[in-house]
């Protein structure tokens, strides 16, 4: 123990590093099961509903009507790059870029939330299930290594968390997107349906609305409501209509009397002990004093993000694993995998101009995965994987068609007026797991609290930017046989992280030489020490991966759980 290194309270049964999409299951699934259990935050506390100051703001309640200034965007000039993190109704759940600084040697975009339910707050809520097609892609392509589980051993695991989630969608019988168990699907506007019946009729292809995390029917959920429609989602929603740590299952883990949520608290070890051949504890830095404590534990869950989980175990060295904890097969920080974004293209339609939509929907459309299922029709000789479309239709405004002319009693008029109908499909494509993708730490940079920084060397290659080609031949493709015009494309490939999907830095695998983490996200020679985040991921199929984190987490809880009673027996 360091010389001034603090032991607070007493031991734990669990700990759990970070309070997330998965940090937060781990929470809930421990504590019901009884388990006393430290949860660590590294940010600062957010308690629902009290917590979301810009919950209610409308644009003309804000300065600038919610744009940032240039001070503020000279802090996040990192975080706002991606034309992401742009508005003050949200820019507080982002971190700044000078207070928690990473290194590049090649452009990666690191989007980050340092608070209680950290990006579970400010999600995009799309939310699909694996299949065997993804769980089977590595073995039978040969990139990466195989997963060590398939589709059946997570199916039960998926519905499980689902029904406390509350997922919203339609079921499609699709052997390459499985179906969820789902609350009522939201409703495709006129222009969506359109392309959804063409697509149908004439490319024999699905367009489907968006799967996402929002309760829309009567099913009870504890402490929350139906989603109301706002579409302010990710300024913290007080209705609870989607699904968030905050919301959901920190409240849940609190219930039980058996967490202990303890923020400001910056874990940057995982102590190891020779003798006993497990972790017994974990060390963190107070954020706000800098004073170093210990906790122990006999299990503990890494769930702080994959890149942040991956620093963490890299920065626990010791005799054993002078590489950090579990590398024995140095494969830690290596195979970061995002998924690809911003290719596709939009087109204008006519007719529907006496149609509408009501209220502003959450979400938008889904067309599943076409390329590559695994029969000779959809095989592609110039990239492996696949990729789905994102998009929707919505009507424009017409004030950027409107000059100085048009001031007046014409001006009020043509104001009241909506614009064209235009349909947006954005490819979100599959990349493989590299092993030269990866992460390392610097120890010459050292961020305020004196711990490594963190240097990305990952970029896409080859088979990405041949999927990219394809996604928007098959956009045009699709907009054109359904009759839309003026059809514009778009490819802007930015850099891996700009999915917000980083996974692989700790991958599961079947065997220990190969991979960090076994069938249940055990560490391979430290079974006591579980990640169950983004850095898990032995494959990143083309879905949006966090719905697959819940799961994992919960299957893995419930195995601690198992493992943790029957040594007490």
């Amino acid at each position: 123990m360091d010389n001034k290194l603090k032991s607070e309270t007493s031991k734990y049964d669990a700990i759990v590093i970070g309070t997330g999409i998965s940090g937060g299951w781990a929470a809930k699934e421990l504590c019901e099961n009884g388990l006393k259990t430290l949860v660590l935050e590294r940010g600062r506390p957010v308690k629902h509903i009290d917590d979301y100051p810009t919950m209610n703001l409308d644009p003309w309640d804000m300065e600038f009507r919610g744009d940032p200034t240039t001070e503020q965007k000279a802090r996040q000039y990192k975080q706002a790059r991606t034309g992401y993190v742009v508005k003050q109704d949200s820019r507080h759940w982002f971190v700044d870029d000078f207070e928690h600084p990473y290194n590049e040697k090649k452009r990666f975009d690191w989007i980050r939330g340092y608070h209680v339910g950290g990006r579970s707050i400010m999600w995009g809520r799309q939310s699909y299930r694996l299949s065997d097609l993804d769980f089977e892609a590595n073995k039978k392509d040969g990139y990466g290594v195989d997963w060590p589980i398939r589709y059946k051993d997570i199916a039960p695991w998926y519905s499980y968390v689902e029904k406390h989630v509350g997922i919203s969608g339609e079921a499609l019988g699709l052997p390459q997107l499985p179906d969820s168990i789902f609350e009522p699907p939201m409703e495709l506007n006129c222009v969506e349906e359109h392309l959804k019946e063409q697509l149908a009729k004439n490319q024999e292809r699905v367009l489907t609305i968006g799967r996402v995390a929002h309760i829309t029917g009567d099913t009870p959920h504890e402490g929350r409501g139906k989603c109301q429609y706002r579409n302010r989602c990710r300024r913290g929603c007080p209705y609870g209509g989607y699904f968030s740590s905050n919301s959901s299952t920190i409240p849940a883990a609190e219930r039980t009397g058996n967490m202990t949520l303890r923020p400001h608290s910056i874990a940057y070890e995982i102590v190891y002990d020779a003798n006993h051949k497990k972790a017994t504890g974990v060390k963190i830095i107070d954020a706000e004093t800098k004073e170093k404590l210990e906790f122990e534990a006999d299990i503990i869950f890494c769930c702080a993000s994959a890149m942040a989980s991956a620093a963490i175990l890299m920065q626990s060295k010791s005799e054993r694993f002078p590489n950090g904890l579990g590398n024995d097969s140095g494969e830690l920080g290596h195979n970061i995998m995002d998924h690809h974004l911003g290719s596709g293209a939009s087109a204008t339609i006519d007719g529907y101009e006496d149609k509408y939509y009501k209220g502003r929907r959450p979400n938008g459309i889904y067309i599943p995965r076409f390329r590559n299922l695994g029969d000779k029709k959809s095989e592609q000789k110039d990239f492996l994987r696949g990729y789905g479309y994102q998009g929707g239709a919505g009507r424009r405004g017409i004030s950027e068609h409107v000059a100085e002319l048009g001031y007046g009693a014409e001006f009020k008029e043509k104001l009241l007026e909506p614009g064209p109908w235009r349909m947006h499909l954005g490819g979100f494509g599959e990349c493989l797991p590299y092993h030269d993708n990866k992460m390392t730490l610097n120890y010459e940079k050292l961020d305020e609290w004196g711990l490594p920084t963190i240097t990305f060397d990952a970029e896409w290659k080859e088979n990405e930017f041949n999927m990219r080609k394809d996604i928007i031949n098959q956009a045009v493709v699709m907009l054109e046989k359904a009759g839309f015009k003026d059809i514009k494309t778009f490819d802007r490939p930015a850099a891996p992280g700009i999915g917000i999907h980083e996974m692989g830095t700790a991958r599961m695998g079947r065997d220990p030489k190969t991979s960090v983490l076994n069938k249940y996200n055990q560490i391979h020679s430290v079974p006591n020490v579980y990640v169950t985040d983004g850095a898990c991921m032995t494959s990143a199929g083309c879905q949006n991966p966090s719905l697959t984190y819940m799961a994992l987490t919960a299957r893995a809880a419930n195995h601690a759980v198992k493992q943790f009673k029957a040594a007490q027996s």
